[in-house]
């Protein structure tokens, strides 16, 4: 499982519109579903420091239905790894189900 502690803003951006497959983590109910990342922004306009990072947010597309609640959930990306992932349901944008994952 990879840290998320280690991951940054610039890891994030370079997986812009590439798929994260998420595992709802409930046999039998749901499916594996692909997420697409869609936004990385940064946060603040300070510097982070030699122990934190710069907080900043991804953006998740996925299918309308079914709608996830706001937990955290494992995801599978090429590059990065496994994660797991707080996300909350902000609501659909006519393409799909958007979800947002803080990181500070």
């Amino acid at each position: 499982m990879q840290d998320l502690r280690s991951l940054n803003h610039t890891e994030f951006a370079r997986c812009l519109n590439q798929t994260f497959t998420l595992d709802p983590g409930v046999p039998g109910e749901v499916r594996a579903l692909p997420l697409v990342l869609i936004e990385v922004t940064e946060h603040g306009s300070g510097a982070a420091g030699p122990h934190r990072r710069q907080p900043f947010c991804v953006l998740f597309r996925g299918p309308a239905l079914p709608v996830l609640p706001q937990r955290t959930y494992v995801m599978n990306h090429d590059s990065l790894g496994r994660l797991e992932i707080f996300l909350v349901p902000l609501g659909p944008d006519g393409q799909g189900m958007r979800y947002e994952a803080v990181f500070t």
